[in-house]
């Protein structure tokens, strides 16, 4: 008998996608030989070379959608080394360090300071941005490292952060800390950094190697160029960047202008870090009334 009866006015006029998928199909045409399955549903299809188009629409989408659902509009990056490790962790390696291995446990050491700083800095942001309109959420590449300590900082005071894992030959298992339903993992590199820019009020960069190198020059180029809005970019441990990079060097000899030095600070502390940013934002880093 069929049923008359009307539907809701606001009822869906067509079946969901997902609705559809997850229909059985007894026929012959149902075995994994078959091209029967629907494109969308199809693993083996949407993974061929020439997909990959599609793919990258879809590593675009599934994070920007998912943040908007959240309410997700602004963001501080932190970026840094994933081989920094925990201030206790670092005293028990060099601890039991043999003779040989002694330098390199004592530098361990010295650098874990800035997991400490990352991690009260996380904090920070966490407590100060509570009560904010539009609270700022803390977002890392999900790995461990200063990657970790970002995480870990926001969520010990019960702050939400993101996480953007990214597939290496090797294993990056995201880090613990991270909110769960704002953990993403990407295939492409470029995405990945574009997702790191897309909602951030600023950037911290912590001591790293050449991944932190990468994310902090381009987003330095896509200021100075006025491909992106300008933000504060905070470069942690002035004595690390200076030795590393000869700044004043690129401006001598015509690399740089001179004003482009002024896209970034350096700070020591994960309290001058935010007073930066205090500063930089006014009222806008202040409680709601």
């Amino acid at each position: 008998m069929t049923d008359t009866t009307p539907a809701p006015l606001t009822a869906r006029n067509f079946p969901t996608a997902e609705e559809e998928a997850r229909l059985t199909d007894p026929s012959r045409y149902a075995g994994p030989e078959s091209s029967y399955r629907l494109a969308f549903a199809d693993n083996d299809f949407l993974l061929r070379d020439e997909l990959r188009p599609v793919r990258m629409q879809l590593e675009l989408l599934k994070p920007e959608l998912i943040q908007s659902e959240l309410g997700i509009q602004s963001t501080i990056v932190i970026f840094g080394s994933a081989r920094v490790l925990p201030l206790d962790v670092a005293r028990s390696e060099l601890q039991a360090a043999a003779p040989a291995e002694r330098a390199r446990a004592e530098m361990a050491l010295a650098m874990s300071r800035y997991y400490e700083e990352a991690r009260l800095f996380s904090r920070l942001v966490a407590e100060h941005s509570r009560h904010l309109k539009t609270p700022i959420y803390v977002v890392t590449g999900g790995g461990p490292g200063i990657m970790e300590a970002g995480n870990r900082g926001s969520f010990e005071v019960g702050g939400r952060s993101i996480g953007l894992n990214i597939v290496l030959p090797h294993e990056q298992a995201p880090n613990p800390y991270i909110t769960p339903e704002l953990c993403f993992q990407f295939h492409y590199f470029a995405l990945r950094k574009m997702h790191f820019l897309m909602r951030s009020i600023a950037l911290v960069c912590f001591p790293g190697g050449f991944g932190t190198l990468d994310e902090l020059f381009e987003t330095m180029t896509l200021v100075q160029t006025g491909k992106s809005r300008k933000r504060p970019i905070l470069l942690f441990g002035r004595a690390f960047w200076e030795k590393l990079i000869n700044f004043q060097h690129l401006v001598d000899t015509g690399m740089i202008s001179p004003g482009d030095l002024a896209l970034f600070h350096f700070v020591e502390t994960a309290q001058e870090a935010w007073d930066v940013l205090a500063e930089a934002y006014g009222s806008e880093l202040q409680p709601a009334a």
